[in-house]
């Protein structure tokens, strides 16, 4: 039963190469994502039990201290409605801090509090240590191609 399956895939393969091209780009997308833990959505990729997305927010609010709830959705490429409740469960940590814009009472500026520097801190002391540890580990010379490649496929879902 598996060996005329095999020999279809095989078969499919030779005639379409492309296709097997795009099948084994898709199998080392999911492997990548799996290998940060991604699917793990209440951890981050270097462990801290966080949501992803609580992660990468408190990150956007490191760079940029007061964004407005919209700003922070645009940078995490996020609907506005699930920024909401991100913000509501940083806030609910005691992270962060919502305040109305002196200017328009409309926008509503998120600032990290105390413990949220902290958090972001630890955050980013583990990613940094983790991926310093990954990028250790591909041979030398293949370093500058793995962030070529990186940089391309970051620029083409981007554009997508």
């Amino acid at each position: 039963m598996l060996q005329p399956m095999l020999n279809r895939t095989n078969r499919l393969a030779s005639e379409h190469p492309e296709r097997s091209t795009a099948v084994d780009f898709q199998e080392s997308i999911v492997a990548l994502i799996r290998a940060l833990g991604l699917h793990q959505p209440e951890q981050t990729p270097c462990g801290q039990p966080v949501a992803v997305g609580e992660a990468h927010a408190l990150l956007e609010l490191t760079r940029e201290p007061g964004l407005s709830q919209n700003s922070l959705a645009a940078r995490l490429r996020l609907e506005k409605s699930t920024v909401s409740r991100l913000v509501t469960m940083l806030e609910r940590r005691g992270w962060i801090e919502r305040q109305r814009d002196g200017a328009d009472a409309r926008i509503v500026r998120v600032r990290l509090t105390t413990a949220g520097r902290e958090a972001a801190g630890n955050i980013a002391a583990t990613r940094a240590e983790k991926f310093s540890g990954v990028f250790a580990a591909i041979p030398a010379p293949k370093r500058e191609a793995v962030l070529d490649a990186l940089d391309t496929l970051v620029r083409v879902l981007r554009e997508a």
